[in-house]
């Protein structure tokens, strides 16, 4: 596997103490042929759905801020690459907004589209039957990002957010937007961070599901070897927000020493460098040049986990997350500065969603 410190690529989002980081990163320049692990590799690591129909009848939406005018072209790119059914505005597949459902869509910004790409390109990839919907903030201002999130979850059934806030982290105040993560029958989730042991709104709600990272360890051949902790994966105990009760009585969750408050994440999937996988962004050429790229951080794991909860049709809350409707495989190796301990941790929470069932 290539050394992920070598040749790694920091994605710039817009940003301000006001304001929101995306969560993309990408290994090294790009090239002009795929590079990095496919949708089937990824399947095959968790043992997830293969049907091109999984996600049916569902809509998953993509909160992010800025415009990407290539969206759509550049997933039938990817789509075409990697034997996936097309996903187009003409066949009510794929659907783009602004924060109130328009089409006044905001200003173009580079790395607040390479996020887009990523977000998109894997929530069609792990759930090709679902609809997609992609709702643009006008800026990464967090009110923008709230406003959006509004839109979105009229509109689908599970909402996926790669972003977090950024250099607070967490604000004071925060228990009062909670209530921009909850709409009865939708699933909501977060990127927990990709700094290693710090706790992120909006993460952090305990309305969300927290999705952090870990790596996957392949073969030669390509077939998994193991799944560890990715020491870059965002973690921690919330400095404002309570556990909500499903958690606070799951047993393990005594050994993270929160001591009441949110821990995060509550799950994770592939978000490392020494595991990327593969999007294809043109726009105007790639990050920096591309147009295929190995994408990593939790920007990736996030959509994944609505994706995969897209196939199994069901709502994922605390509930659901802490019983026993998942099976998981529990992340014991690796870190990201807090012990990956049996069960449950800072650092991957239950862990990784393995099999087809639910």
């Amino acid at each position: 596997m290539p050394v992920e410190s070598a040749s790694v690529s920091s994605v710039s989002c817009s940003s301000a103490t006001t304001g929101t980081n995306c969560l993309a990163r990408a290994t090294g320049s790009g090239s002009t042929s795929p590079i990095g692990l496919s949708p089937a590799q990824i399947k095959a690591a968790y043992g997830w759905p293969t049907k091109l129909t999984a996600g049916s009848g569902l809509t998953i939406a993509i909160v992010d801020a800025r415009d990407n005018p290539a969206v759509e072209s550049d997933l039938a790119v990817f789509d075409q690459q990697y034997g996936l059914p097309d996903c187009t505005t003409a066949n009510g597949c794929l659907t783009k907004v602004d924060s109130s459902g328009g089409t006044n869509y905001p200003p173009f910004s580079k790395g607040w589209e390479f996020e887009i790409e990523i977000d998109v390109q894997w929530a069609h990839a792990i759930a090709p039957g679902a609809k997609i919907l992609l709702v643009e903030a006008k800026t990464a201002n967090l009110s923008d990002m709230l406003a959006a999130e509004d839109y979105a979850k009229q509109h689908a059934q599970y909402v996926s957010n790669s972003w977090v806030v950024g250099s607070n982290q967490e604000l004071k105040g925060e228990t009062g937007l909670d209530s921009h993560f909850a709409q009865p029958g939708v699933s909501f989730f977060a990127g927990s961070g990709d700094v290693g042991l710090v706790t992120y709104y909006p993460s952090a709600s305990p309305n969300v599901i927290s999705v952090g990272g870990t790596q996957l360890n392949l073969n030669p051949d390509g077939t998994l070897q193991s799944e560890t902790g990715w020491a870059g994966g965002g973690g921690g105990c919330s400095k404002f927000e309570s556990a909500n009760p499903a958690q606070s009585r799951f047993g393990p969750y005594a050994q993270v020493g929160c001591g009441g408050m949110r821990a995060t994440p509550d799950v994770a999937a592939d978000s490392s460098g020494n595991s990327p996988v593969s999007v294809y962004d043109s726009n105007p050429c790639g990050f920096p040049c591309g147009p295929w790229f190995g994408a990593f951080g939790t920007s990736v794991a996030t959509p994944l986990w609505a994706a995969r909860t897209a196939d199994a049709g069901i709502e994922l809350n605390a509930a659901t997350v802490y019983a026993s409707i998942i099976t998981y495989r529990d992340i014991t190796g690796g870190g990201n500065g807090a012990p990956c301990l049996s069960s449950y941790n800072l650092c991957a929470g239950r862990g990784s969603w393995i099999g087809s069932r639910p």
